[in-house]
């Protein structure tokens, strides 16, 4: 039996969803936690990717579009971050979903990104100390819902080349897969690296499963010729070094 349009199917099964057929979501529908600068604020600006980092910038999509579909979009007409970033201001203003504000809203921030990546070797931190990571990271690897294991990538001087964030979920050694944590410090040409992770709870106590991983990571590192300084666990307003308690580094 043929139904007029807009007439439902009394017999038909209620899914519960009234939205037309290829409805997307607007950012303000998603959960909390599905949203760009939720998960920033949850998870930390290193867990998002490209296209989130370029949604939060955006701010607002279009009509037909979110504004998370209008930075992926962008990304893939344009050639990624080092598209975006040869691009002028009047050129990124005419493409669909920025406009002038947008445009030049993205232009500052990729000049940012330029001038850090540009930044002389004597004025990137250095490590001397695991008070000098925690400074870096502990606040906001404090703020974290769930675990995440970060290393920070060092030079032969212990300046900081990068931080990634390397693993999400439950850190140990059974969960991580160790060629992941030196997979960027080969690529970046790091001579050591500091592992960082924290412990929701708010409780740093080093368990059996982080010493574990602490050794597992020092001897892949000694097979790549790649350092492990440390390895922190951050709590709720304090952090232990693994290193300064003797737990899973060779003695002398």
């Amino acid at each position: 039996m043929c139904l007029p349009m807009g007439i439902r199917d009394p017999f038909a099964p209620d899914t519960g969803d009234e939205r037309p057929a290829g409805y997307r979501l607007s950012v303000k529908e998603m959960a909390p936690d599905e949203r760009p600068r939720e998960r920033l604020k949850l998870r930390g600006a290193a867990s998002l990717s490209d296209g989130d980092l370029l949604a939060i910038i955006l701010n607002t999509g279009i009509v037909g579009e979110t504004v998370t579909d209008v930075a992926q979009r962008v990304l893939a007409e344009h050639g990624g971050l080092r598209g975006l970033m040869r691009m002028e201001v009047a050129e990124l203003a005419r493409v669909r979903g920025i406009g002038d504000a947008k445009a030049v809203r993205l232009k500052a921030a990729l000049e940012l990104g330029r001038r850090l990546a540009a930044l002389q070797p004597h004025q990137r931190p250095q490590i001397t100390a695991p008070d000098d990571v925690a400074n870096l990271l502990s606040i906001e690897m404090a703020a974290l819902d769930q675990e995440q294991l970060r290393v920070v990538l060092l030079d032969a001087k212990h300046r900081v080349l990068a931080m990634r964030t390397v693993y999400q979920g439950t850190v140990n050694q059974a969960q991580v897969r160790v060629a992941e944590v030196f997979r960027d410090a080969i690529r970046q040409n790091a001579v050591a690296l500091v592992a960082v992770h924290n412990h929701p709870s708010g409780d740093p106590t080093p368990s059996s499963a982080d010493v574990a991983l602490t050794v597992e990571i020092c001897r892949a590192g000694a097979l790549l010729d790649v350092e492990l300084l440390d390895h922190l666990v951050i709590g709720q307003g304090k952090w232990v070094s693994l290193r300064r308690l003797g737990l899973g580094f060779p003695s002398g």
